[in-house]
């Protein structure tokens, strides 16, 4: 195991559910016995919704973060950070915490990510960053239950991780795991993003200068062959991902005409 970590891939490692989620630390464990050399850095609160917001606490330009131990990560750097998880991976990739890292983890996420829905997501949002900057990333998220099995995603998320290697520079992959044991499984699928995600934002109540907001179930029936209806159906879900890029099939000059050639008049 030694020697593997001291030859094996530098990695990455947050989430945006803080430094003490019990997913961070199973993700870490995992890409240790994966043959990968792991370095947390997470926030030091629960972030959730962060998206890709580059938001940090400083103090005369200097960004905080501590030491911290986890169970289980002797040996391992770790450390709270104060900071989205998207700065923590910006500033990752570009050398600080020891990097520079090869790939980076995101997760294990305490609920889906799934659909179009992801944009809102801090997981997901670290993966994005990191692939911004050409760095292979994997975002792991657990679906909604009563038992909180980590350990099964953390285990599929292991097997996962050699893929990394042979994907493009800068690919995403999105690993989206059912709140189930091993051998409930169904297995996993390859899966399109759902049209939104595995909840709805509601208006419950609108006033004046105000309004209440609520979250429902999305009726997934259909999209059947949808990372989220699947994810419900028992199986786990990957999905390839691309950081934020150019809209290429996007007639521009159609759309504004001369807009594009003339000075804009004052």
């Amino acid at each position: 195991m030694t020697e593997r970590q001291d030859t094996g891939p530098s990695v990455l490692i947050t989430n945006d559910d803080g430094i003490g989620s019990e997913g961070l630390r199973l993700l870490a464990v995992a890409a240790r016995e994966a043959g990968m050399r792991p370095v947390v850095a997470a926030p030091m609160t629960d972030t959730s919704g962060a998206s890709a917001s580059i938001t940090s606490t400083e103090t005369d330009g200097r960004l905080l973060f501590e030491a911290r131990e986890l169970p289980g990560l002797e040996g391992c750097p770790t450390y709270a950070v104060a900071a989205l998880p998207a700065y923590i991976s910006l500033v990752g990739v570009r050398g600080a915490f020891g990097g520079p890292f090869d790939y980076v983890l995101s997760g294990i996420n305490n609920g889906p990510n799934t659909g179009h829905a992801i944009l809102h997501s801090g997981t997901v949002g670290a993966a994005l960053t990191a692939a911004g900057q050409g760095v292979t990333s994997l975002a792991v998220s657990l679906g909604v239950g009563p038992d909180r099995n980590f350990a099964t995603a953390a285990a599929l998320a292991e097997r996962v991780l050699p893929c990394l290697t042979a994907a493009p520079r800068g690919t995403i992959l999105n690993l989206n795991v059912p709140d189930l044991a091993p051998d409930e499984l169904r297995g996993v699928r390859e899966a399109p993003l759902a049209s939104f995600g595995a909840v709805q934002t509601n208006i419950l109540e609108s006033g004046k200068g105000y309004v209440v907001t609520g979250f429902s179930e999305v009726d997934t029936s259909s999209e059947p062959e949808s990372d989220a209806a699947l994810l419900a159906a028992g199986w786990a879900t990957l999905t390839a991902l691309r950081p934020v890029c150019q809209a290429g099939d996007v007639d521009l000059r159609s759309l504004v005409g001369d807009f594009l050639t003339h000075p804009v008049q004052a």
